[in-house]
Protein backbone atom coordinates (compact mmCIF):
# COMPACT_ATOMS: atom_id res chain seq x y z
CA UNK A 1 0.00 0.00 0.00
CA UNK A 2 1.09 3.58 -1.07
CA UNK A 3 1.20 6.36 1.82
CA UNK A 4 1.74 8.96 -0.76
CA UNK A 5 -1.29 7.37 -2.51
CA UNK A 6 -3.54 7.11 0.38
CA UNK A 7 -4.00 10.36 1.35
CA UNK A 8 -5.94 12.86 -0.57
CA UNK A 9 -4.84 16.16 -2.10
CA UNK A 10 -6.19 19.08 -0.68
CA UNK A 11 -6.83 21.69 -3.64
CA UNK A 12 -5.93 25.73 -2.91
CA UNK A 13 -8.35 28.46 -3.98
CA UNK A 14 -8.58 29.37 -7.47
CA UNK A 15 -6.82 25.59 -8.25
CA UNK A 16 -8.79 23.24 -11.20
CA UNK A 17 -8.60 19.96 -11.50
CA UNK A 18 -10.37 18.76 -14.29
CA UNK A 19 -10.06 14.55 -15.68
CA UNK A 20 -11.04 13.58 -19.33
CA UNK A 21 -9.80 11.53 -21.78
CA UNK A 22 -6.90 9.73 -20.09
CA UNK A 23 -5.38 13.18 -19.41
CA UNK A 24 -5.72 15.49 -16.05
CA UNK A 25 -5.75 19.04 -16.59
CA UNK A 26 -4.47 21.74 -13.24
CA UNK A 27 -5.17 25.15 -13.87
CA UNK A 28 -4.17 28.08 -11.37
CA UNK A 29 -2.78 31.75 -11.03
CA UNK A 30 0.48 30.42 -12.73
CA UNK A 31 -0.70 28.72 -15.55
CA UNK A 32 -2.22 25.46 -16.81
CA UNK A 33 -0.73 21.55 -17.18
CA UNK A 34 -1.35 18.93 -18.36
CA UNK A 35 -0.35 14.79 -17.77
CA UNK A 36 -1.55 11.75 -19.33
CA UNK A 37 -2.89 9.17 -17.31
CA UNK A 38 -2.17 5.18 -16.81
CA UNK A 39 -4.79 3.32 -17.54
CA UNK A 40 -3.98 1.48 -14.08
CA UNK A 41 -4.87 4.82 -12.44
CA UNK A 42 -8.05 6.23 -11.72
CA UNK A 43 -8.14 10.26 -10.26
CA UNK A 44 -11.38 11.27 -8.86
CA UNK A 45 -12.29 15.19 -7.80
CA UNK A 46 -14.79 15.69 -5.35
CA UNK A 47 -15.25 19.57 -3.87
CA UNK A 48 -11.71 20.90 -3.06
CA UNK A 49 -10.25 17.49 -2.70
CA UNK A 50 -8.39 15.16 -5.65
CA UNK A 51 -7.73 11.52 -4.60
CA UNK A 52 -5.71 8.86 -6.30
CA UNK A 53 -6.48 5.51 -6.51
CA UNK A 54 -5.05 1.93 -8.58
CA UNK A 55 -8.18 0.67 -10.87
CA UNK A 56 -7.23 -2.94 -8.72
CA UNK A 57 -5.70 -4.02 -5.60
CA UNK A 58 -3.24 -5.80 -7.94
CA UNK A 59 -2.34 -3.01 -10.11
CA UNK A 60 -0.89 -0.40 -7.38
CA UNK A 61 2.83 0.06 -8.88
CA UNK A 62 1.85 3.75 -9.81
CA UNK A 63 -0.34 4.74 -7.24
CA UNK A 64 2.21 6.77 -5.44
CA UNK A 65 3.85 7.73 -8.16
CA UNK A 66 0.72 9.58 -9.87
CA UNK A 67 -0.51 10.72 -7.00
CA UNK A 68 3.26 12.72 -6.30
CA UNK A 69 3.00 14.09 -10.17
CA UNK A 70 -0.52 15.35 -9.06
CA UNK A 71 0.66 17.23 -5.50
CA UNK A 72 3.72 18.22 -7.97
CA UNK A 73 1.18 20.10 -10.48
CA UNK A 74 -1.21 21.62 -7.67
CA UNK A 75 1.95 22.93 -5.85
CA UNK A 76 3.66 24.07 -9.29
CA UNK A 77 0.65 26.13 -10.52
CA UNK A 78 -0.11 28.28 -7.38
CA UNK A 79 3.95 28.84 -6.43
CA UNK A 80 6.72 28.07 -8.71
CA UNK A 81 9.62 25.60 -8.65
CA UNK A 82 12.89 27.21 -8.34
CA UNK A 83 15.98 25.30 -8.69
CA UNK A 84 19.70 27.61 -8.35
CA UNK A 85 23.38 26.52 -9.92
CA UNK A 86 26.24 28.26 -9.18
CA UNK A 87 29.49 28.45 -12.07
CA UNK A 88 32.60 28.99 -10.15
CA UNK A 89 35.57 29.26 -11.57
CA UNK A 90 38.27 32.34 -13.53
CA UNK A 91 36.99 33.32 -16.71
CA UNK A 92 33.00 31.54 -16.33
CA UNK A 93 30.43 33.66 -17.08
CA UNK A 94 26.75 33.69 -17.40
CA UNK A 95 24.19 35.54 -18.87
CA UNK A 96 20.73 35.48 -20.11
CA UNK A 97 19.93 36.90 -23.49
CA UNK A 98 16.24 37.24 -25.13
CA UNK A 99 15.44 33.42 -25.11
CA UNK A 100 19.10 32.10 -24.46
CA UNK A 101 21.14 31.91 -21.55
CA UNK A 102 25.08 32.35 -23.17
CA UNK A 103 27.35 30.63 -21.16
CA UNK A 104 31.38 31.14 -21.19
CA UNK A 105 32.87 27.72 -19.73
CA UNK A 106 36.34 27.99 -20.47
CA UNK A 107 36.17 26.81 -24.49
CA UNK A 108 36.56 28.43 -27.46
CA UNK A 109 33.61 29.68 -27.93
CA UNK A 110 30.29 30.74 -26.12
CA UNK A 111 27.78 28.04 -25.29
CA UNK A 112 24.18 29.44 -26.04
CA UNK A 113 21.56 27.33 -24.36
CA UNK A 114 17.76 27.83 -25.56
CA UNK A 115 15.54 28.38 -23.18
CA UNK A 116 12.46 26.53 -22.87
CA UNK A 117 9.32 28.61 -22.89
CA UNK A 118 8.00 28.00 -20.16
CA UNK A 119 10.57 28.30 -17.76
CA UNK A 120 11.81 31.51 -16.12
CA UNK A 121 15.81 31.89 -16.41
CA UNK A 122 17.65 34.77 -14.23
CA UNK A 123 21.47 34.76 -14.56
CA UNK A 124 22.99 37.12 -11.95
CA UNK A 125 26.64 37.35 -11.52
CA UNK A 126 27.69 33.53 -11.17
CA UNK A 127 24.11 32.31 -9.34
CA UNK A 128 21.53 31.22 -11.98
CA UNK A 129 17.85 30.68 -11.12
CA UNK A 130 16.01 28.61 -12.84
CA UNK A 131 12.36 28.96 -12.02
CA UNK A 132 8.82 27.17 -13.15
CA UNK A 133 5.45 25.80 -12.78
CA UNK A 134 6.34 21.84 -13.81
CA UNK A 135 9.02 20.26 -11.56
CA UNK A 136 10.39 18.19 -13.87
CA UNK A 137 10.98 20.59 -16.58
CA UNK A 138 12.73 22.61 -14.30
CA UNK A 139 15.04 19.89 -13.20
CA UNK A 140 15.38 18.66 -16.37
CA UNK A 141 16.99 22.23 -17.47
CA UNK A 142 18.93 22.79 -14.73
CA UNK A 143 20.84 19.17 -14.63
CA UNK A 144 21.16 19.92 -18.48
CA UNK A 145 23.10 23.29 -18.19
CA UNK A 146 25.10 21.47 -15.59
CA UNK A 147 26.44 18.70 -17.34
CA UNK A 148 27.72 21.32 -20.05
CA UNK A 149 30.52 21.52 -17.44
CA UNK A 150 30.39 19.56 -13.93
CA UNK A 151 32.19 20.29 -11.07
CA UNK A 152 35.68 18.36 -11.06
CA UNK A 153 37.28 17.57 -7.96
CA UNK A 154 40.36 19.50 -7.61
CA UNK A 155 39.54 23.55 -8.05
CA UNK A 156 35.74 22.77 -7.94
CA UNK A 157 35.64 24.55 -10.78
CA UNK A 158 32.24 24.45 -13.29
CA UNK A 159 28.55 24.23 -12.69
CA UNK A 160 27.21 23.43 -8.60
CA UNK A 161 23.78 23.23 -7.67
CA UNK A 162 23.74 25.65 -4.58
CA UNK A 163 23.15 23.47 -2.16
CA UNK A 164 25.29 20.49 -3.46
CA UNK A 165 29.35 20.10 -1.55
CA UNK A 166 31.51 18.90 -4.33
CA UNK A 167 34.08 16.64 -2.17
CA UNK A 168 37.87 17.58 -2.81
CA UNK A 169 40.89 15.95 -3.73
CA UNK A 170 43.92 16.83 -2.55
CA UNK A 171 46.02 17.09 -5.84
CA UNK A 172 49.94 16.81 -5.84
CA UNK A 173 52.34 17.21 -3.43
CA UNK A 174 56.00 18.45 -3.46
CA UNK A 175 58.75 16.95 -2.37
Amino acid sequence: MSRIGKKSIILPEKTEVKVSDGMIYVKGPLGELTRPIHPRVVISVEGNTAKVTPKSENESALWGTYASHLQNMVSGVNKPFEKRIILEGIGYKSEVKGNKIVLALGFSHPVEVEIPANLKVIAEKNIITVSGADKEKVGEFTASLRARKKPEPYKGKGFRYADEVIRRKQGKKSV
